[in-house]
C-alpha cells in the first residue's frame, strides 16, 4: 500500500505535462500545414533560428510549466485550496492564450493578431509566473525560461509584421470570390 500515494502522485505530474503538450501538439499540426503553403514565404528578421528549433523548445517549455502547475497543485491545496486557485487561474489563462497563439497567426496567417496575443501571453505568464513562485520556487522558477522564450518570440513576431506588411489576411479576403475584384459601390 505503500506505493499507492507514489504511483498517484506519478500519474498527477504524469497529466500535468501531458496536459500542456497536447495543445501543442494539435498546434504542431496546425503549423505543419501552413509551414510551405505560407510560413516560409514570410520575410524574417536574421535572428529567426532554424524551424527544427521551436518543437524541442516548447515541449521542454510545456513540460516545466506543467510541472510547475503540478507543484502549485499539490503544495496549494488542489484546486480548491486558496493558496492555489488563483495561480492556478492564472495558469490556466496563459495556457488558453499559449494555444490560441497558433490558430492566430498561423491558422488565420494573422501576424498582428499573433502579436496582440502573445504580448498578453507574455503577460499572464509572467503574472502566473510569480504566483507560483508564491506557493512553490521551484514551480515559479520553472517559468523563467518560458517567459524568456516568449519574450524572444515577441520580438520575433513583431519583426515578421514589420516586415511582413503586406502579408496580412483580412477576412474580408475570403469573402471575395477567385479572381473577381470588389468594386466601390
Amino acid at each position: 500500500m505503500a506505493d499507492r500515494p507514489c504511483a498517484g502522485n506519478i500519474l498527477r505530474i504524469a497529466g500535468a505535462v501531458i496536459l500542456p503538450n497536447l495543445g501543442g501538439i494539435y498546434n504542431g499540426r496546425l503549423t505543419r500545414q501552413h509551414i510551405q503553403s505560407w510560413y516560409a514565404n514570410l520575410k524574417f528578421p536574421s535572428f529567426k533560428p532554424p524551424n527544427a528549433v521551436f518543437a524541442p523548445m516548447w515541449v521542454s517549455l510545456y513540460a516545466g510549466m506543467g510541472y510547475g502547475s503540478y507543484l502549485v497543485w499539490r503544495d496549494g491545496g488542489g484546486f480548491t485550496g486558496e493558496a492555489a486557485k488563483l495561480p492556478l487561474i492564472a495558469y490556466g489563462t496563459q495556457l488558453a492564450l499559449n494555444w490560441a497563439w497558433t490558430p492566430i497567426f498561423f491558422g488565420q496567417h494573422n501576424i498582428k493578431g499573433g502579436l496582440i496575443d502573445i504580448v498578453a501571453l507574455t503577460a499572464a505568464a509572467s503574472a502566473c509566473g510569480v504566483l507560483f513562485y508564491r506557493v512553490n520556487k521551484t514551480a515559479g522558477l520553472l517559468f523563467v525560461p518560458y517567459v524568456a522564450w516568449l519574450g524572444f518570440a515577441t520580438a520575433l513576431n513583431y519583426a515578421i509584421w514589420k516586415l511582413n506588411p503586406e502579408k496580412e489576411k483580412s477576412p474580408k479576403d475570403d469573402e471575395k470570390p477567385s479572381g473577381s475584384h470588389a468594386k466601390p459601390s
